[in-house]
């Protein structure tokens, strides 16, 4: 994901937002097909290694193309309405694994090639990419890109294709004829009269060329123009999106110890640093769980997962429906500074259930306020520019994701308070960073 980040990123500000999405969840989709059928574990490593840089093209493309199709009244409401589809996929998710993991299914070939049910979950899971890439086949390209390339008459089309869409009307009918030529073009269409797409990326000269402009508009990004909001937009995104990821992978890990320890010793209170001593070597002389990663996993795994999605759901509805009354940046720092206050809370939880209902609202909040810089990324930035440094800062937030689990890892059987509170302070950081972005949306026009 750090890796796929800004490549995919330079592409769809080079190629095209449509095609590159197609190509990141037609990736995503076929590696998650043929992992499904690994057989070493190294081999199957290296394939979700490829499932990462693919779909975080994906997930750093989608929010850009949806609200480049969007007046600027309207966009800001309808790319928060993505939230609750976020929502959807975490819950839908664990639904699928609670009726297909447990399955009692296994297959094994005369040649030793063998199946179980985790197998087919891989596979359940890459085929939603596969179905989207193939449909988004029948979209149109973003017609403000088109502009930006210069293909004026190309984007009056799409235009055309909108009108019709929307209204049921014909094409023909379409009061606008033609469309306003760009003043100044990037430097490749000064230099070379001709559409930025039209470059081959096969072609060694042609990767030259398109390399420069990625230099240029990278450059650009770090200029004076738009240097301080590339700075907060990356340093917002590194904190918030490490604690996220960190915390929601571990969470599971953190459920299934308390499960473990509650059974071994009921109506006994316990804290989440305490519990953690039960996966500790034998020889610290403290409780041990055999074979703690055996092949079964407890129901209530799935269980304690699908009502974090469940806990989405109000947080989904509440900010499409009141940004353009709150505002953007409000729902950026509320949403931090409580998950920062529950993300401290959690250190002082003493049972399951406390710990289940400080998760919820963690998860509740942080993807709100995932989602809610995505929507304010695209209002940050011109079109020519846009996904770039969304993929920018997409990078530095999954390269903290990446060192939060690790240093998460480390310290959680070590001094687990300590990581807790960097997540914390990370959170509480990146709220103060969201009292310097500029409004956006409805307020800004306000």
């Amino acid at each position: 994901m750090v890796i796929g980040s800004y490549f995919w990123g330079c592409l769809a500000d080079t190629k095209g937002r449509r095609v590159v999405l197609i190509a990141a969840l037609l990736l995503d989709g076929a590696i998650g097909i043929l992992s499904t059928a690994s057989q070493i574990f190294s081999l199957f490593m290296f394939f979700r290694f490829i499932n990462g840089f693919a779909i975080t093209g994906a997930m750093g493309i989608c929010f850009p193309y949806l609200g480049e199709f969007q007046p600027t009244v309207y966009r800001e409401k309808i790319l928060c309405w993505m939230e609750l589809f976020w929502t959807l996929g975490i819950i839908v998710l664990p639904c699928i694994a609670w009726l297909v993991i447990p399955l009692d299914f296994r297959f094994v070939s005369a040649n030793g090639f063998r199946l179980a049910s985790w197998n087919l979950f891989v596979a359940l899971s890459a085929i939603p990419s596969l179905l989207l890439g193939v449909w988004l086949f029948s979209f149109p390209e973003s017609p403000k890109f088109l502009i930006e390339c210069g293909e004026e008459k190309l984007a009056v089309e799409v235009l055309k294709d909108i009108y019709r869409a929307n209204t049921g009307r014909e094409r023909d009918e379409y009061p606008i004829t033609g469309l306003k030529v760009r003043e100044k073009g990037n430097a490749i269409m000064e230099a070379h009269q001709r559409s930025i797409r039209s470059f081959c990326i096969h072609k060694p000269k042609h990767i030259r060329i398109l390399l420069g402009e990625i230099w240029e508009q990278t450059k650009t990004l770090c200029g004076p123009t738009f240097r301080r909001n590339t700075l907060l937009a990356c340093l917002i995104q590194f904190g918030i999106t490490s604690s996220y990821y960190t915390l929601m992978i571990w969470f599971p890990e953190l459920f299934g110890r308390f499960e473990e320890y509650e059974k071994r010793y009921p109506n006994s209170s316990v804290s989440v640093c305490d519990v953690s001593s039960i996966v500790l070597d034998k020889g610290n002389g403290t409780t041990v769980v055999e074979e703690f990663c055996g092949t079964e996993i407890d129901t209530n795994v799935y269980w304690h997962t699908l009502l974090l999605g469940f806990a989405c759901i109000p947080t989904s509805f509440w900010l499409p429906l009141c940004v353009h009354r709150l505002g953007a940046k409000f729902f950026l720092i509320f949403s931090l500074l409580v998950a920062a206050g529950v993300t401290v809370g959690l250190s002082y939880v003493n049972n399951s259930t406390q710990n289940l209902v400080l998760s919820c609202i963690f998860e509740a909040l942080t993807s709100m306020g995932i989602s809610t810089v995505y929507c304010v990324m695209v209002d940050l930035f011109p079109t020519n520019l846009r996904v770039m440094a969304a993929a920018l800062s997409l990078t530095c937030g999954r390269g903290g994701a990446l060192l939060g689990n690790i240093l998460f890892g480390f310290l959680v059987d070590l001094n687990c308070f300590i990581p807790v509170v960097l997540f914390a302070a990370l959170l509480l950081g990146s709220a103060i960073l969201c009292f310097f972005l500029p409004s956006t949306g409805t307020m800004a026009l306000e």
